[in-house]
């Protein structure tokens, strides 16, 4: 389908709105072609503040109504264990919640950006959208992650090379519990690693130590700092390991 014939048929849009290129892009689409469109961030222990700043700010310049959306997903036991399909209990509580919100904003629909890249066979919170009825555009329009970052850059927009972010509960492995604890330690560490210069990588925990992926043009940034990393990484795991793979940067 034509996104251009998605928003004649849909007029009236949520956008669950993470701040990064796919949803970023998403909503520029909503704004030009939808007659009302509201964006929704999600706040929650999983998200880090740079992604509500970003979403911000992405937000006023587009001029684009924005909220967030305070959900507590720790209260949730479900997805406290991390079972490995820990995803889809994650997506249907936060997105139960976002339609609470939207529904008494008068916005029944919700969209969300997974594009026509994303593989979704192994992605259990999909599934979840499909059962509570949220829509993704870019992938019904066939919108790739190149031809959604070629968009994202020839409107200015500040996320335009922007490395996907995956929430913090994602460096935690299955089956490990999910704390308070765990989430600032990771938060902390991908902070910092961020204040060097690094922008594509991920601090991964392993049973008390953590491993770092990084992309590949991280590692000679890394090399050049590992002293100062691994020191202020020390502070928070036992030991710290260099994934030998590289990242790639979508």
């Amino acid at each position: 389908m034509d996104i251009k014939e998605f928003f004649k048929l849909h007029k009236a849009v949520a956008v669950a709105f993470s701040g990064g290129v796919d949803s970023a892009v998403l909503l520029l689409l909503a704004k030009q072609y939808a007659d009302r469109v509201k964006a929704y961030f999600v706040l929650s222990p999983f998200q880090p503040r740079f992604e509500l700043e970003d979403a911000r700010k992405i937000a006023d310049m587009l001029n684009v109504r924005f909220e967030s959306v305070s959900v507590d997903v720790l209260n949730d036991e479900n997805i406290v264990k991390n079972p490995p399909n820990r995803c889809y209990y994650c997506k249907r509580h936060i997105f139960e919640a976002i339609a609470e919100k939207s529904e008494k904003d008068g916005f029944p629909l919700i969209i969300e950006g997974t594009n026509a890249s994303d593989d979704i066979s192994d992605r259990p919170g999909f599934r979840a959208l499909k059962e509570l009825g949220v829509l993704s555009p870019l992938r019904e329009a066939g919108y790739t992650k190149k031809m959604i970052r070629q968009i994202a850059s020839q409107n200015s927009l500040p996320v335009a090379d922007k490395p996907s972010y995956a929430c913090l509960a994602t460096r935690i492995p299955s089956e490990t519990k999910i704390t308070k604890e765990l989430l600032e330690k990771t938060e902390k560490a991908e902070d910092y690693l961020r204040q060097t210069g690094l922008r594509n990588f991920r601090v991964r925990y392993l049973d008390g130590s953590c491993k770092l992926e990084l992309g590949k043009n991280e590692k000679e940034l890394y090399k050049n700092n590992k002293n100062e990393i691994d020191t202020f990484l020390k502070n928070h795991y036992e030991n710290i390991y260099l994934d030998s793979k590289e990242r790639t940067d979508e």
